[in-house]
């Protein structure tokens, strides 16, 4: 089943629109040709919808949020909309100030998602439109574990039903969740938590899995939470003591780069609820 969504990417090579943070858009770019597929970044309202067009997915990221480019990646979804093409949405911060969390909501008033990928912390804030998260990270209150595991997925099904999306939990334990499946998964390595873009690269990937897939996203989606995570392990594998953070960076890139289908059947860690 993952084996063929990789093998998917590979072959259809599809061109995806970045709408992402600078704090990470090179590993974005990089991350994208290492699975196979083409990244393009464009985030100018006069020319996003014409790069829209020729792509077949949008990854929209508001990480480093600004005013200038709100109506660019609503404009953006729009046209993606019309056009059927996969929407992904990465709500970071969402929460940690008014103008990311209203963002959040005008986006998804406007743009239907396919997926929405964020931490614990992140998505109780959509779903439940108050509150605060931890910058970027989640609290801690709010991890999932196998000791609330079923609340944890319970909640969100019934915000993937509100939403009519897909939902991604990342955290220790990653949950991809439609109306009816999850996919409870655990390939990773706490020290990807040490490197800055993981999350933002792990989106871009979901969207190129998406584009390739659409007639079975759900399992494209947790093909590409898998792959990050096992990238994750193999990368710390191949680390040298003399080795650090950035290094560890750039071997999970080669890692995904790598990647092929018998190895990510084998590597995943899943079980589906």
């Amino acid at each position: 089943m993952l084996k063929e969504v990789l093998e998917n990417v590979r072959r259809k090579e599809p061109l995806i629109h970045n709408m992402t943070n600078y704090v990470t858009v090179n590993d974005v770019a990089n991350v994208v040709l290492a699975i196979g597929a083409s990244p393009i970044m464009a985030d100018d309202v006069e020319e996003v919808e014409e790069i829209t067009s020729i792509c077949q997915g949008l990854n929209i990221n508001i990480g480093t949020l600004n005013k200038r480019t709100i109506l660019a990646m609503i404009k953006a979804g729009r046209k993606a909309n019309e056009l059927e093409h996969p929407v992904v949405l990465d709500p970071v911060g969402v929460g940690a100030s008014q103008l990311r969390t209203q963002t959040a909501f005008e986006l998804i008033e406007n743009v239907h998602f396919n997926v929405i990928k964020g931490n614990i912390s992140e998505i109780k804030v959509l779903a439940f439109k108050q509150g605060m998260s931890h910058g970027v990270d989640a609290n801690i209150e709010d991890t999932v574990t196998e000791e609330n595991l079923e609340q944890s997925i319970a909640f969100v099904k019934d915000f993937a039903c509100q939403t009519n999306s897909i939902i991604v939990v990342t955290g220790a334990i990653d949950l991809v969740v439609d109306k009816q499946r999850c996919f409870v998964i655990r390939n990773g390595e706490k020290e990807m938590s040490k490197i800055t873009g993981t999350g933002c690269q792990l989106s871009a990937l979901i969207t190129a899995f998406i584009s390739a897939n659409e007639d079975q996203m759900l399992n494209a989606v947790a093909g590409a939470v898998c792959t990050m995570g096992l990238a994750g392990e193999i990368a710390k594998k191949n680390m040298l003591e003399t080795d650090g953070n950035s290094t560890y960076r750039h071997r999970i890139i080669d890692a995904i780069y790598l990647m092929d289908g018998e190895t990510l059947e084998k590597g995943a860690k899943y079980e589906i609820r």
